[in-house]
């Protein structure tokens, strides 16, 4: 996802109000995220639909890892060469 352009991207939420339709149109063409502000102040985020899914998709992904290493570090992973083992016994069968 391309970084907020803090020139163009940070903008307060009665002028997002005022322009609804240019700020999609804005986002979908820069596929960047806009901030819009309250009171001078990060209020809310909007930003591209397929943009958000990958965000997401990449976030399921670490949350994964971060997992796995929680498990290695308590003891509970198995080593390479069982985890080999079991997975040719599961294709063979």
């Amino acid at each position: 996802m391309p970084k907020v352009r803090v020139d163009e991207d940070i903008r307060p939420l009665s002028e997002f109000r005022a322009s609804v339709a240019s700020f999609v149109k804005q986002i979908h063409e820069t596929r960047r995220p806009m901030v819009l502000t309250q009171r001078g102040r990060g209020v809310a985020v909007l930003m591209n639909i397929h943009e958000f899914e990958l965000m997401q998709e990449r976030l399921e992904v670490l949350e994964d890892i971060y997992r796995a290493e929680e498990q290695l570090a308590a003891g509970e992973g198995v080593p390479h060469h069982e985890a080999k083992a079991r997975m040719l016994t599961g294709l063979i069968q």
